[in-house]
């Protein structure tokens, strides 16, 4: 035998010539060398090629072991500790408040405390950002984090497969780090996952949690010891066989790339990552103890058995086969393989996975939500589902927002379902989920009720029985402000007469943010509005939805329709530079210069109340710190409105170059200072100076300073100012500065004329003439009004409607009966009967339906004029015929029967059954005929010419329709995907979105479920429902919904002058292009050359554009349907078919005489005939019944 080599130990042998760790003495030659170790008679072979490990060569296991040992109790008694001491604190200063609090009471002091924690909560600490910016790291939301989770994954998979092949080497051998690549890999995966385990505990709420969890135990038994493989030069194969439990996170790295998206896909995906690795693992640990051996038996009882083969010892146990071939031999195996047979056989049959499950989610969802300082959260209660939280976190969630630091929290009695909480999890940090109900106040404590920014309530819009939906609202309304009655709270409302009740809460008050958004309301106004304007609801639609832009290259329909998709409304600021000047001078600055549409701004009365102007006007003078109402495609956009200085950005031709400059202070600053030195040499107030502009309103904290004047006379200053003041008129240039009249003032100006109130009207001077017994309106002033009628007088036969001339009316076919629930007609009504339209332009309504369920909604229709009701079926053709559909505005089909049937797909046949009916009738030339028979005779509607110079004239016309597809219709739907079967030439697939299908993209189709995203900008921007109400309501204000909650109905009233300048706001309204004054911009004009037009000559507001289908191919045959351009560039180039959108302001003048506005050939008739959309066809051979019918007619639609 040879002399044993001296020097630091033994040589490993060469991992794939050696695998016993014991070898017999007569097996040494000189090319393989051992030494016998004297303390546990253990011999490690070794190579020529291999370097020493110490000179006994002993086995340093338990210093692999100790390291993770170490590192995870050191960390588990630091946390304990650090815990411990953070209570005994905070119980300590409990103790010192409370006595604080007992001497001042006892004492009777009174200490004045400032609370500086609301600044301090206001203000995110340096903590609380880094702990986001980990959070937002480790999670799929953003791009990064899914990268980096995923990378995550790859490399424990990889670190797995390193395992794999350093398995076939002894369990403990030495060899130097810079000769073992696979040690080399390791390190540099082990180092990545030491980052990434400083990321989750820095993310971590819950640190104790987080240090005790599958993932932190794995890092601990596996980071250490490669550290200590590279100090030892020495590797143990150890327990890194942990890594192969990563696989069960298998399938949440899939729901993070949105792979998974199915209840039964996940369930599949989770029972295979957790067997697999539950497999593996258990096959890395026989693996380990079978080639070490026991240590009491001094490793002397091991076998060399390879990790496949353990893996195929596993697979013949838990299927308890058993054959034999391979066995556990180490007293550790068997013990392990006793107890791995119970849980094997289980997991074989997958019941123990289920109960396990079952079990850990028992108390998932039962905790309570931890506040962090800085950051605000808003809880989300009432439905919840998978649809319902997908498309609130859509649109919440939107790139398009600004950078959203808001925390959603859901809180429902139900746990989630498998899919909605793949949702959840991708979401995970800025979504958190609690089972619970907020009609426990328990509940409401472990959400944080009590901080929270809001509470948004949910509605089942598909409920069969909405008034109880509506009070199960309501009660959880109660509830919320029981508990805590400063809460702002949003919640989703289906019936507006429901509405009513919500005022009766106490704590519910609209002014500081409760808002209640009824569906009903807004969709039948949507609806409503589209009989005015075609398209319209889909334009309405789409902006306060938040819609990522869709580029297309091809020259199609679909590229201008999602150019104007991409367009939101947003809310920002004026700049100063507008202050003084009129709404037409800044719409034209805005849309020409910054390019921003700006369409209504929040004005402030004297009396400093808040009320929304659309489109006001000149007699309105902007002022300081104005809130605009804008349509851009970005909120980052909006901002030019606010830094916007005529002095550095006037010369400025691209508007991404509108910064926030620095010249605004000392520019504001000189101005006042000049304002008040002219104010001290008048010898007056600040307010009371004649020098000073009244439409430049600037708030002066101390009028009474002393300035000296001796530099300056009165005089000089007094022009100063005025120069002043003119420079900030002419915004655009000097030849726009004074046109539209520019409002100026005038020496012999009356102050009180002069302060641009909006109640001062152009033209008012010829209300006291009008005649109070003409026309009647409700006590609000905002609608049309006349006495309550019985059902009897308003019904029409189906013969009587066939001898009636009916056009340019409303068609309303609606399917009900005795037993379906109230749609609430009375929203759809309001807008069409707004005082804003004089009365002979109101469209006459004719419903056709089920005489007993239109019975139930005329309590709520007796108050409004010009309202048919034709008992019928909207199928039956013969009705439609009688009502002459083909001479229709507009032909609106609604159902109150949709949520009666629980197939999805069939909600919405007899809507679809009724367009598609209507699409396929014949009809004659019936204006024609009618223009032939009637020797110049035009029905009412049909003759809608105005004078030259009328902003009227070249208004939508009523053209021949000769078949049922050309007729306007637009169609109530309840399931979105239905919208495939209106029209039977798109190509729309079932799964697109909504608002990318043909019908909805041309205003022909309108469902319920686009107003979900008004939960999401009601919150950001309350002033957008505002608005959005005011436009489709027809102008129903929360007084009105007081009124209507007192009497559930309209109350006639007298006009005054109040109420009746409540008549002057805008309208929306259609213009052609091929004719009247616009015409000559119809044909290859330029869009914003039309804007400004329009704006300066008639202040009407263009906002998009509804233009032929096949407009850009020039075919001569073209497709009558249309789509909505929402927003054109200004070098957008028109066409003579263009319908344009426009907010057109009242007409005084409209009202005195229809005669004087027509050009038509029967302004001869009587002026009661004039009035009515309804004219009876003159006959000799009438029967009495007729002309007793006839009589009662003319009777029935005499002008109030």
């Amino acid at each position: 035998m040879r002399e044993p080599l001296r020097g630091r130990g033994a040589l490993a042998g060469s991992p794939r010539r050696q695998r016993s760790i014991i070898m017999s003495k007569n097996t040494m030659d000189k090319f393989s060398p051992s030494v016998h170790m004297s303390k546990i008679d253990v011999v490690i072979p070794y190579s020529a090629d291999n370097m020493l490990c110490d000179n006994n060569g002993q086995r340093m296991w338990w210093a692999f072991l100790a390291s993770s040992m170490v590192t995870f109790f050191g960390g588990l008694f630091i946390i304990l500790l650090w815990r411990t001491l953070k209570y005994l604190w905070t119980v300590c200063c409990h103790c010192k408040a409370k006595k604080k609090e007992v001497h001042r009471i006892t004492t009777g002091e009174h200490i004045k405390r400032v609370d500086k924690g609301d600044s301090a909560a206001s203000e995110v600490g340096w903590m609380t950002s880094v702990k986001d910016w980990a959070g937002v790291m480790i999670s799929a939301q953003t791009l990064t984090g899914r990268v980096l989770v995923v990378l995550v994954f790859a490399l424990s998979i990889g670190a797995l497969v390193i395992y794999f092949i350093d398995s076939s080497d002894p369990i403990e051998f030495c060899k130097h780090f810079y000769s073992n690549y696979t040690l080399q890999i390791d390190m540099a995966f082990n180092i990545f996952f030491l980052l990434y385990f400083g990321l989750r505990f820095i993310a971590a709420n819950d640190k104790l949690w987080f240090w005790l969890e599958v993932n932190s135990v794995v890092d601990f038994f596996t980071v250490p010891p490669v550290f200590v493989s590279v100090y030892l030069n020495r590797s143990w194969l150890g327990l890194r066989f942990l890594r192969a439990l990563r696989l069960i996170q298998f399938s949440e790295i899939l729901q993070f790339l949105n792979i998974l998206k199915t209840s039964n896909s996940i369930k599949l995906v989770n029972l295979c990552s957790i067997f697999i690795s539950t497999w593996l693992t258990a096959a890395g640990f026989i693996h380990l103890v079978e080639n070490s051996g026991d240590p009491w038996e001094n490793f002397q009882n091991s076998q060399a058995l390879s990790y496949w083969e353990c893996v195929y010892l596993l697979m013949v146990t838990m299927s308890t086969v058993g054959y034999g071939d391979v066995y556990a031999k180490t007293t550790l195996g068997r013990l392990f393989m006793v107890f791995f047979i119970l849980g094997g056989l289980a997991m074989f049959a997958s019941y123990v996975p289920e109960i396990i499950e079952l079990i850990g989610n028992r108390k998932k969802y039962g905790g309570s939500y931890s506040a962090v300082n800085g950051r605000k959260h808003i809880v989300v209660c009432g439905h919840i589902t998978l649809e319902s939280v997908s498309n609130f976190l859509k649109d919440f969630l939107h790139k398009d927002r600004d950078d959203v630091n808001v925390e959603i929290v859901f809180l429902h009695n139900i746990s989630p379902n498998l899919e909605l909480e793949a949702l959840f999890k991708r979401h995970f940090t800025q979504v958190e989920f609690y089972q619970g109900s907020v009609l426990n106040p328990h509940d409401l404590a472990r959400v944080k009720i009590e901080s929270a920014d809001a509470c948004l309530i949910l509605a089942n819009k598909y409920c069969a029985d909405p008034d109880a939906e509506d009070a199960s609202n309501i009660m959880r309304v109660i509830s919320i402000k029981n508990y805590h009655p400063k809460i702002r709270i949003i919640t989703q409302m289906l019936q507006y007469h429901n509405k009513a009740h919500l005022l009766n809460i106490p704590s519910w008050n609209w002014k500081e943010g409760d808002d209640a958004i009824c569906l009903a309301e807004l969709k039948l106004g949507f609806i409503a509005q589209s009989c005015l304007a075609q398209g319209l609801s889909t334009m309405l639609a789409n902006l306060f939805s938040m819609r990522s832009f869709i580029k297309i290259e091809e020259d199609t329909w679909q590229k201008y329709y999602l150019e104007g998709v991409s367009n939101e409304m947003y809310t920002e600021y004026l700049s100063s530079a507008f202050v003084g000047l009129s709404f037409p001078v800044i719409c034209e600055l805005c849309y020409v210069k910054l390019k921003l549409l700006l369409i209504a701004i929040e004005y402030k009365s004297d009396q400093r109340e808040s009320s929304t102007l659309i489109n006001p006007g000149n007699h309105v003078k902007m002022q300081e710190g104005t809130l605009g109402f804008f349509i851009a495609s970005d909120a980052k956009e909006v901002k030019r409105a606010l830094f916007y200085c005529k002095a550095c950005h006037d010369d400025i031709s691209d508007p991404k170059r509108i910064k926030k400059c620095g010249c605004k202070k000392s520019k504001t600053a000189a101005h006042k200072k000049m304002r008040l030195a002219c104010c001290f040499g008048c010898g007056r107030s600040a307010w009371g100076c004649c020098c000073m502009p009244v439409n430049v309103h600037c708030n002066l904290d101390s009028p009474r300073r002393d300035i000296p004047l001796s530099a300056v006379s009165v005089n000089e200053c007094s022009a100063t100012l005025r120069a002043f003041e003119e420079d900030r008129h002419s915004a655009l240039s000097p030849k726009k500065k004074q046109r539209n009249g520019g409002m100026r003032n005038s020496p012999n100006s009356s102050p009180k004329i002069m302060r641009h109130d909006p109640l001062f009207i152009p033209g008012s001077e010829q209300i006291e003439s009008m005649d109070e017994n003409v026309k009647k309106y409700d006590s609000t002033g905002m609608f049309h009004w006349c006495p309550s009628r019985d059902i009897e007088k308003v019904i029409l036969t189906r013969s009587e409607a066939a001898m009636t001339v009916l056009s340019g009316h409303v068609v309303v076919c609606i399917f009900g009966d005795v037993k379906s629930a109230l749609i609430g007609l009375r929203n759809f009504v309001m807008p069409l009967r707004a005082s804003n339209f004089h009365y002979h332009e109101l469209k006459h309504i004719v419903f056709v339906g089920s005489l007993e369920y239109l019975k139930r909604e005329w309590e709520t229709l007796h108050n409004f004029p010009k309202v048919s009701i034709l008992p019928g079926t909207p199928l039956s053709r013969a009705d439609l015929r009688a009502v002459n559909i083909n001479l229709c505005d507009m032909c609106v089909i609604l159902s109150a029967n949709q949520n009666n049937i629980d197939d999805a797909s069939l909600q919405d046949k007899e809507c679809i059954l009724a367009s598609l009916n209507i699409k396929s009738m014949l009809f004659d030339d019936s204006i024609r005929v009618l223009q032939a028979n009637s020797q110049g005779f035009t029905p009412p509607g049909m003759d809608r010419s105005s004078p030259e110079n009328s902003p009227v004239h070249g208004l939508v016309r009523q053209t021949s329709v000769t078949t049922g597809a050309n007729i306007p219709i637009i169609t109530e739907l309840v399931n979105d995907s239905n919208v495939q079967f209106l029209d039977q030439d798109d190509d729309d697939d079932p799964d697109t979105e909504l608002y990318l299908t043909q019908p909805f993209a041309c205003g022909t189709a309108f469902a319920v479920s686009v107003l979900d995203s008004l939960m999401s900008a009601t919150y950001f921007n309350d002033n957008i429902l505002t608005l959005i109400r005011t436009l489709v309501t027809g102008g129903a204000t929360p007084e009105l919904e007081g009124l209507l909650a007192e009497e559930n109905a309209l109350k006639g009233g007298y006009s005054t002058p109040q109420t009746l300048a409540n008549r002057d706001r805008c309208r929306v309204a259609q213009l052609a292009l091929y004719d009247g004054p616009f015409a000559d911009l119809g044909d290859g004009g330029c869009y914003g050359d039309l804007f400004c037009k329009a704006l300066k000559t008639y202040n009407m507001l263009c906002f998009g554009i509804y233009r032929l289908r096949d407009a850009h191919l020039n075919a001569q045959s073209q497709c009558t349907k249309r789509y909505v351009i929402t927003n054109p560039p200004y070098a957008f180039e028109l066409v003579p078919s263009d319908l344009i959108f426009c907010l057109m302001q009242f007409d005084h003048n409209a009202g005195q005489s229809r005669t004087s506005l027509s050009h038509s050939s029967h302004s001869s008739h009587s002026s009661s005939k004039k009035s009515s959309s309804v004219h009876s066809i003159p006959t000799t051979n009438r029967t009495s019944r007729i002309k007793n019918r006839d009589s009662r007619d003319k009777q029935k639609y005499v002008p109030l």
